[in-house]
């Protein structure tokens, strides 16, 4: 019973990270000039673990910037700079605010800018910094893979309970 009850207790503390959501920035329209990205953060809830896909052509990239970065639109100091086109970012193991700008001349002025509050409890491994993923591990496989984890998260605990 006892090794049930620790199966179980696992499977309840790692059961969170299988349900992160995938959110498309600025969704169909992508990471562009044609959208009011605090309006579309405002329909968002943004959860530790969570990604951020960022789709954009060849004249946009991504910033991770400071706040004071994204209030004046300074990307000098980026921390983290991007220009792939398809920019997976997990957010952070604690509830922290981040900002992204895209560095193109006048564009954050224009309005191509994000700022998010990461909201949840830390996982535990001590960062709070974004990270980001290899292109392949978003879209269809990613999303899949989260859902086959849920389902062996919850077939794992029924399991715990019949032993």
């Amino acid at each position: 019973m006892a090794v049930a009850a620790t199966i179980f207790l696992f499977l309840l503390l790692a059961s969170p990270m299988a349900f992160a959501k995938e959110h498309i920035v600025g969704g169909s329209n992508g990471w562009s000039q044609s959208v009011d990205y605090s309006s579309w953060a405002s329909g968002e809830t943004f959860n530790v673990g969570d990604t951020l896909v960022f789709n954009y052509d060849g004249s946009h990239g991504v910033d991770i910037v400071t706040k004071d970065g994204y209030d004046n639109c300074n990307t000098a100091n980026a921390i983290k700079s991007f220009t792939d086109g398809s920019t997976a970012i997990t957010l952070a193991s604690s509830p922290v605010d981040v900002y992204f700008v895209c560095p193109k001349l006048n564009h954050c002025a224009t309005g191509m800018k994000l700022a998010i509050k990461v909201q949840g409890t830390s996982s535990g491994s001590g960062s709070t910094a974004p990270t980001t993923k290899p292109n392949g591990a978003s879209g269809a496989f990613g999303a899949m893979s989260k859902i086959v984890v849920g389902f062996s998260v919850v077939f794992g605990a029924l399991f715990a309970f019949m032993v």
